[in-house]
């Protein structure tokens, strides 16, 4: 397992991670590991569960017990007991549940060990906000992915939008700053680049631009 390359790839929410993460992992024929979508499931198991978030064990025990299968509908394509849930878990209320089930302490130590089986030949890409501090810290590379608040919000709205998901740019952009709150406040796995990450920010960088560069950076690690 040791000698099997890992990219961590951190960063806040609508940073392009998970976009970043499918493109490098097609061009390198690795495992996609989207942990974001772990949490996501989950909110979204819990809300139809009607599982009060602050019932802690039960949230727990749900994360333990989920049937979760990425790709089987097409790439980037995510089901919960069967069904397709690729839409529901990129909404808001997908993403705001996301950040809330995240701070628990037990659930985060339930999805830790279901990330790590991730790991598999001929390697793996890994997106989230803890792969390279927490879940996969020997990552063979580390990057930490950020940009604007402003242009987040605005790609997370456009990404939405071209999905035919009906949402709102200021509802976007005020929840995008409540989440960063969350996530960098947490006692839990805050959100924070690793020592040894490559931060880069690609407020004013396009889609390839960034992959190109994360490649260029893999590829000297290996040669």
């Amino acid at each position: 397992m040791n000698d099997i390359p890992v990219i961590a790839i951190d960063g806040p929410s609508g940073s392009g991670k998970g976009t970043i993460a499918q493109k490098i992992a097609n061009q390198l024929g690795f495992v996609l590991l989207d942990s974001g979508a772990l949490y996501r499931i989950l909110g979204i198991a819990a809300h139809k569960a009607n599982i009060d978030l602050v019932l802690h064990e039960q949230v727990s025990n749900l994360a333990r017990g989920l049937d979760i299968e990425f790709g089987k509908n097409g790439p980037g394509s995510a089901a919960l007991d069967g069904q397709d849930v690729s839409k529901e878990i990129r909404t808001n209320l997908g993403s705001d549940l996301a950040s809330k089930v995240s701070t628990i302490p037990q659930v985060r130590e339930s999805l830790y060990y279901r990330q790590l089986e991730f790991k598999k030949a001929p390697g793996l890409v890994a997106d989230g906000r803890d792969m390279g501090t927490v879940v996969f810290p020997d990552a063979k590379l580390k990057i930490f992915l950020t940009a604007s608040v402003s242009i987040r919000a605005r790609r997370r709205y456009n990404q939405l939008i071209d999905k035919g998901i009906d949402v709102s740019l200021p509802d976007i952009l005020r929840d995008l700053k409540e989440r960063d709150r969350r996530d960098i406040e947490r006692s839990v796995s805050p959100l924070k680049p690793a020592k040894d990450a490559v931060i880069i920010d690609c407020t004013d960088l396009a889609i390839e631009e960034v992959v190109d560069q994360v490649l260029r950076l893999y590829y000297c690690e290996n040669s």
